[in-house]
């Protein structure tokens, strides 16, 4: 029998997740923390969770076109995380001035700084896409895809780097959306997205083969990106409405917005960088089925990792808005909240990995060695699952305070000048091949995790300016 005080409860976490997703004006600057952070962070973990779903689902049915198709699937992803570095880098920058303006009370400027940003977005779209179609057959040798990868894999890498506009608007335009205090428009956004292609990638598949994968994925985001176009210029259900006056090409303001955003580009460009290297580096030493297993591994990690990084937008936003209205010591205690609590989630993902990744890996795949190496991958990398946690909300809230210069030298430190030359000692020097580059993996991400603690508690980020 429940208690009133239970009842009482009950009813205010069922509020809190309604008013979540019902997607209703929130002030994040005044009244509980701990509300403000659930408010936030459950409209983002539903939509990166659907993110990863569809990631999932993709890579089920992908997997039942062999190895070779996998392997392409994984190489060509880790040649547009680059995509995906750009559409963040930008996300992250035009979210962190957005919500400085909405914590200023000015959602006018704010919508200014949202619009220019996607002008920003259409000139680095042309000339990614452009090379990306035109060197997709080079890309994929260049990732060490055998010849047949690249024989049969040329055209699903042509047609993704086609649509990397789609990519990056919808990234670009629910930061936006996030930077003021609108998880809930962001959610629906890329819930659009991702049913479609779910719906979509199986029957694409069955007719088209691998290029229906990509085709699928194309068309997916171009629904969540009409999704969003139409609340930004009707302004139904978000404080922002775009007008064709704040697409006026305003240099300071871009100047403003590219302070911000390259550091942030370059950051993810740096972490992506990495990960090329280290797919290259198991193809390599590993062989296809290596790769294919790796990639399995990676999907199952990224299934768990966005919700995550959903929590660590909350942060970023909390951080963004409070220093806009002042409200310092709000903002950091934000950040620990949110913190503790990606770590405690992080912990539960990382027993899950290290005792059931067979089964895990097993149900994407029959082969029994692209099984025994995805299992590996996966025990391996999810051992530092709550350092990935604790260092994506602190690194995340740096970022949201507009500092995006510093958790850009933490990345560059470890990923790069710690990371690869680890991985290519453990896998060639200490002859573990594939293991190697597995095992640098998490203990490059303990680095970032504990750095970046470090320098959050030294408080420079609260005297930055945006």
């Amino acid at each position: 029998m429940t208690t009133p005080a239970t009842r009482h409860s009950i009813r205010n976490i069922f509020s809190i997740i309604r008013q979540s997703l019902n997607g209703e004006e929130q002030d994040y600057t005044q009244g509980s923390i701990r509300r403000a952070v659930f408010l936030l962070a459950i409209p983002m973990i539903l939509e990166l969770s659907m993110e990863s779903v569809f990631a999932i689902v993709d890579m089920f049915f992908v997997g039942k076109l062999g190895p070779d198709a996998i392997a392409t699937v994984g190489l060509t992803e880790s040649v547009v995380a680059i995509v995906y570095s750009i559409a963040i880098g930008l996300s992250t920058g035009a979210g962190a001035i957005v919500a400085r303006r909405i914590g200023e009370k000015n959602p006018v400027a704010a919508a200014h700084a949202g619009a220019q940003s996607l002008l920003i977005a259409g000139v680095c779209t042309i000339l990614i896409s452009v090379a990306g179609v035109w060197l997709a057959p080079e890309i994929l040798h260049f990732m060490g895809g055998s010849p047949a990868v690249v024989q049969e894999g040329a055209i699903f890498t042509r047609i993704i780097f086609g649509g990397s506009l789609v990519i990056i608007l919808l990234f670009l335009i629910n930061g936006i959306f996030r930077g003021a205090g609108n998880a809930a428009m962001a959610m629906k956004s890329l819930w659009i997205a991702s049913f479609t292609n779910i719906i979509l990638c199986p029957i694409f598949i069955h007719f088209m083969g691998l290029k229906g994968a990509a085709m699928a994925t194309v068309i997916g985001r171009t629904t969540g990106v009409l999704y969003q176009l139409y609340h930004l210029v009707t302004g139904k259900g978000s404080s922002l409405r775009f007008t064709w006056a704040h697409f006026d090409i305003d240099k300071p303001q871009i100047a403003a917005i590219f302070k911000v955003a390259w550091p942030a580009t370059l950051q993810f460009l740096i972490g992506s960088g990495s990960w090329i290297f280290l797919a290259r580096l198991v193809a390599e030493t590993g062989g296809t089925d290596a790769s294919a297993g790796y990639q399995i591994a990676i999907r199952n990690m990224v299934f768990f990792i966005l919700p995550a990084w959903g929590l660590s937008n909350a942060a970023a936003t909390l951080v963004g808005q409070n220093l806009g209205a002042q409200q310092v010591a709000r903002a950091e205690k934000s950040v620990m909240l949110t913190a503790r609590y990606n770590a405690v989630f992080m912990g539960c993902v990382m027993l899950l990995f290290l005792f059931g990744s067979q089964f895990i890996i097993r149900f994407f795949t029959g082969d029994a060695a692209v099984q025994a190496y995805g299992a590996r991958a996966l025990r391996i990398m999810g051992a530092g699952y709550i350092f990935y946690g604790i260092g994506m909300v602190m690194s995340q809230a740096l970022n949201g305070a507009g500092d995006t210069r510093t958790p850009t030298i933490i990345n560059f430190c470890c990923f790069w000048l710690f990371q690869i030359p680890f991985a290519y000692t453990m896998a060639t020097g200490a002859h573990l091949r594939a293991t190697g580059a597995f095992i640098a993996i998490p203990v490059a991400e303990t680095m970032i995790a504990l750095i970046a603690w470090y320098v959050f508690s030294k408080g420079k980020w609260k005297t930055v300016k945006v």
